[in-house]
């Protein structure tokens, strides 16, 4: 294996056509999307950015090309007796160019959303994974939490 030279920072606005490319590459890698026009989910990336702080989106390049994402939202919590202020996250949206996975991509995305997670002082920070990803997540610290529940509206 070739080892390739990859960062991740921060994502910006300017990011809005690639992360919105890589979006659109796994819808149709993972549930064989097809047609939409490519420019209109840029521009909706772009005003999703402008119009939601809380979602802090994470990009990793390797060859001056965005191969891989993550978001973490930041979400308020409710207020308890002791602490007035409380926030959390969910990581949301990972994605890696199939070429580069299993090349440390992911784990330096995780790393970098994580780090803003301690940052800002999330008391948790949970991930909705697809079966595939589990051992993904299992392998860069996350365990399953008993008393986390999930409902989901029918699809």
């Amino acid at each position: 294996m070739v080892d390739i030279e990859v960062t991740v920072r921060r994502a910006a606005e300017a990011d809005a056509t690639a992360l919105a490319g890589l979006r659109r590459r796994r819808a149709t890698e993972d549930h064989g999307h097809q047609g939409g026009d490519p420019d209109d989910l840029a521009a909706a990336m772009g005003d999703f950015m402008r119009g939601h702080p809380g979602h802090r989106a994470f990009v990793a390049e390797a060859a001056g090309a965005v191969v891989g994402m993550a978001w973490l939202a930041v979400l308020d919590r409710v207020p308890t007796a002791d602490r007035h202020t409380r926030r959390g996250g969910d990581v949301q949206s990972v994605f890696v160019v199939p070429e580069l996975r299993d090349r440390r991509v992911g784990a330096l995305l995780m790393a970098a959303v994580l780090d803003e997670a301690r940052s800002l002082g999330l008391e948790h920070v949970t991930v909705h994974s697809s079966p595939r990803a589990v051992a993904f997540y299992e392998r860069n610290g996350w365990s399953h939490d008993p008393e986390w529940l999930a409902w989901a509206a029918e699809r």
